[in-house]
């Protein structure tokens, strides 16, 4: 069941009220959906950066984007840059940085979907 708490989130529904209106069956299984999959490609991307296997790791970051465009997740630049060093030979030290800003976010997004989608 959702549940709409007022509070500053690390996500907004913003775009997906856009596409599904008031429709919060649609809101829960899209929310479940985004609890369901992107822990997972999230954990294979980190990998990914961290065995520096760039093309992999710019498959998970790529696969990741539109949810976190959906969502409204303000780290569209950190994935882009996730994307751009695993075309390029940029520093791997400031790769990981990023990846553990998005780490860091998106556990707190995690955090507030399963609190809000009960």
């Amino acid at each position: 069941m959702y549940k709409e708490v007022i509070m500053s989130k690390h996500y907004s529904l913003d775009n997906l009220k856009e596409i599904a209106g008031d429709d919060k069956s649609f809101l829960s299984l899209v929310a479940k959906t985004f609890l369901d999959e992107i822990p997972i490609d999230l954990k294979a991307m980190t990998d990914a950066v961290e065995n520096e296997n760039k093309e992999l790791a710019y498959q998970f970051a790529h696969k990741m984007k539109p949810n976190i465009e959906m969502f409204n997740i303000d780290i569209l630049n950190e994935i882009t840059t996730i994307e751009r060093w695993s075309k390029n030979n940029e520093d791997n030290d400031v790769v990981k940085d990023i990846v553990n800003r998005v780490n860091k976010i998106l556990k707190e997004v995690f955090v507030e979907l399963k609190a809000d989608f009960k």
